[in-house]
C-alpha cells in the first residue's frame, strides 16, 4: 500500500480497531514496540493503516459494530489483499474462517483457516493468566485469559504457534496472527514486537 503521510519508510503506522476492548493498552503496546499507533473507528482511517489490531471484548459486538460504522467489509478486503493483522481474544475469534458456536447473525472479518470456540476456557470468573511459550519467541510471555476462545482445528496453511492446557491459543497464517489471549494487559510487548516486524517486512 502508499506508505501513509508521516511515516517513515523504518516506522510502520499501525492501527488498532476501537470499537471496543483493550484499545489504549493495544496502542501503548504497539508504541513501546517502535509502531505508530492510532485508533482506527472509520473506513478512511483504515486506509491509513499499514496493519490493524483487533482487541478482545465481545465478538458478536465487535461484528455489529463494525457492520454499523462501515468497517466490516473494507477490513475483509484489506486482510484478503494482505494487510498485517493481529488479533486478541475476541479478535482471534474475528479472524476466524468458521466459528464452531456462531451467535445469530454473527459475521467474521476472516483470514486464519481455523475453526474456534468462544469463552472456551470459562466464564470471566475463571478467569486467568499463565506463561505460554510461543514459537519464535525465547522465552515464554506473560498472556492474560479472560473468556478467552481456543482453536479447536486449523487448515493446511495455518501455522499453530503455542498450546495451553492441551489447547491451541496462538496461530499465524501468512500476514494474520492471533492468540486466544491478551498480552496487552502484563506489560509484556514482544508478541506485539513480533506483528511490528510482520508489518515492516510487508512496507
Amino acid at each position: 500500500m502508499t506508505t501513509p503521510v508521516g511515516s517513515d519508510s523504518a516506522t510502520p503506522v499501525i492501527g488498532v480497531l476501537a470499537l471496543q476492548g483493550d484499545v489504549r493498552e493495544h496502542l501503548i503496546a504497539l508504541a513501546a514496540a517502535d509502531a505508530v499507533a492510532r485508533p482506527v473507528r472509520r473506513p478512511e482511517e483504515l486506509a491509513e493503516v499499514d496493519g490493524l489490531v483487533i482487541p478482545g471484548g465481545e465478538s458478536t459486538t465487535i461484528s455489529k459494530l463494525a457492520a454499523l460504522f462501515g468497517l466490516l467489509e473494507p477490513v475483509r478486503e484489506r486482510i484478503a489483499a494482505g494487510m498485517p493483522v493481529y488479533g486478541t481474544c475476541a479478535g482471534l475469534i474475528m479472524l476466524a474462517d468458521k466459528i464452531l458456536d456462531p451467535r445469530s447473525g454473527q459475521e467474521t472479518f476472516g483470514g486464519i483457516d481455523m475453526i474456534v470456540r468462544r469463552n472456551a476456557f470459562g466464564r470471566q470468573n475463571e478467569s486467568f493468566e499463565a506463561a505460554v511459550a510461543v514459537r519464535g519467541i525465547e522465552s515464554p510471555v506473560e498472556g492474560v485469559f479472560i473468556r478467552a476462545p481456543w482453536v479447536e482445528s486449523v487448515g493446511a496453511e495455518a501455522e499453530v504457534l503455542a498450546e495451553h492446557g492441551g489447547h491451541i491459543v496462538a496461530v499465524r497464517q501468512g500476514r494474520a496472527l492471533a492468540t486466544s489471549f491478551h498480552p496487552e494487559l502484563t506489560g509484556d510487548h514482544r508478541i506485539h514486537a513480533l506483528f511490528v516486524d510482520m508489518v515492516r517486512a510487508e512496507r
